[in-house]
């Protein structure tokens, strides 16, 4: 059993990976990407790592936002463009 001191302290109990802290969403529109990727991997049977109620339906689309929001589902972006001045 974990020591509540431990707990306090960020000690993880033996067996139990630590979960990722992702870097905090600025954008909406990045926030919609990531948990509709993440919405996509629970429906092909990935695990929830927010607790969910099993009692009455769930939809995945709204777990994948609680972990998006607990900062539970790490995400890379791809490297920007460099500007050429260019209008295409």
């Amino acid at each position: 059993m974990l020591d509540p001191q431990d707990a306090a302290a960020g000690v993880e109990p033996p067996g139990e990976p630590a979960l990722p802290v992702a870097p905090p969403i600025q954008s909406r529109f990045l926030f919609v990407d990531v948990a509709a990727l993440r919405a996509k991997q629970l429906r092909r049977g990935a695990q929830a790592r927010v607790p969910v109620a099993t009692d009455a339906p769930v939809k995945l689309e709204r777990v994948a936002m609680a972990e998006v929001q607990a900062r539970l589902i790490e995400y890379t972006l791809p490297p920007a463009k460099p500007a050429t001045g260019e209008v295409v």
